[in-house]
């Protein structure tokens, strides 16, 4: 049996930290924006728990990774990046109201990162810990994913500490997701002149948007979902190119396959049509079993503790998918992901700072 570990947290100082990550904004790919976000991360984790935090440079904005020495026995992952642009704070400021922090970025995922630093800060001995903050999860995580993964290796175990469930429960398993792009190429002509001189790349593209619709296997958890299209200049031109974008998300291995490879077959049904399919699913599935181990440590700590399987993608899924341990949701609770509504609740910090502490120490000691 796990004992838990309760640590002295201080709920003003996780606050304090936390508005000045949020007051910094850090949309994604917006390089300049990331590096001042990746010099302040750095300065809380210097700040809370000594050391240095080393700003490890990339195409998609600086990571930030801190090692409190010893052998690697446990990685906490998460992510500096936001999908809010600038500007995004002028119009929701950080604010405390009510119980509830709001402002972009205080669910996913900064306030989960301020608990874990504090969380961490409260115990004797950091040995054996590496914190891994990156700065393109919100897109794809391209270019921090061999480094997730050396890291991960390297450590054996990965808490992530992005946003809970609803209800507080951790993550135990997500969907693999991915996003393709299916381009259409035709030929341009008169709509009204001569409409049968041209080949309509939006009739073909709504042939194809039916096709990819039809490999969702609902019953096996996968969803194919076409989310944006274009097509088309002027109203009395035949259209020659159209595009269509689509999300999907599976649950298996074999599932991933089935759907790049369909992809890959599509076939235009106008002749002189040419399709062109690019993308993948990037993410692949974490499995419930990935999160088994530490899930059970995790109840000990906090009975009571729920855990669920989402739909959404993170970096624990390319952890997992490697075998490492990996428990996600450990991050903040609240809700409102990506949205105006965004919120953290005031009254589970220091509870959320002592389960990743536990966490921790019950890895370190096992």
């Amino acid at each position: 049996m796990t004992t838990p570990k309760i640590v002295d947290v201080s709920v003003d100082a996780m606050i304090e930290d936390l508005r000045a990550l949020v007051e910094i904004e850090s949309p994604s790919r917006d390089l300049g924006a990331l590096r001042t976000s990746a010099e302040t991360v750095a300065g809380v984790i210097e700040g809370r728990l000594g050391g240095r935090a080393e700003l490890v440079e990339s195409e998609g904005g600086p990571h930030v990774h801190w090692s409190g020495g010893g052998t690697p026995r446990v990685l906490i992952l998460g992510h500096h990046d936001t999908v809010f642009p600038l500007g995004t704070l002028a119009r929701r400021p950080f604010r405390i109201e009510d119980g509830r922090v709001t402002g972009p970025g205080v669910f996913d995922m900064l306030g989960g990162l301020v608990q874990a630093i504090h969380g961490l800060a409260a115990l004797d001995d950091r040995s054996g810990v590496e914190i891994l903050v990156t700065a393109d999860e919100e897109v794809g995580s391209l270019f921090s994913r061999a480094l997730i993964e050396e890291r991960a290796l390297a450590c054996g175990a990965v808490l992530v500490v992005e946003g809970a469930a609803d209800g507080g429960a951790v993550k135990t398993g997500r969907k693999g997701c991915g996003t393709f792009e299916v381009s259409v190429a035709g030929r341009a002509s008169h709509a009204e002149l001569e409409p049968a001189a041209g080949v309509n790349a939006l009739v073909e593209a709504a042939h194809q948007v039916l096709d990819i619709v039809a490999l969702a296997r609902p019953e096996f958890g996968t969803t194919v979902t076409p989310t944006v299209a274009s097509a088309g200049t002027l109203d009395n031109v035949v259209p020659a190119e159209a595009t269509v974008v689509v999300d999907v998300r599976v649950e298996s291995a074999e599932e991933k396959e089935r759907i790049e490879s369909a992809f890959a077959a599509l076939a235009p049904h106008l002749d002189e049509a040419v399709i062109t399919v690019r993308g993948s699913v990037g993410r692949p599935p974490m499995p419930e079993s990935a999160a088994a181990e530490l899930f059970a440590v995790a109840q000990q700590l906090l009975p009571g503790l729920e855990g669920r399987a989402v739909g959404g993608g993170s970096d624990g899924n390319f952890t997992a998918a490697l075998g490492v341990p990996t428990l996600d949701g450990l991050g903040a609770v609240g809700g409102g992901a990506h949205a105006d509504h965004e919120y953290l609740l005031v009254a589970s910090m220091a509870e959320r700072a002592n389960l990743v502490a536990g966490l921790v120490d019950a890895i370190r000691n096992a």
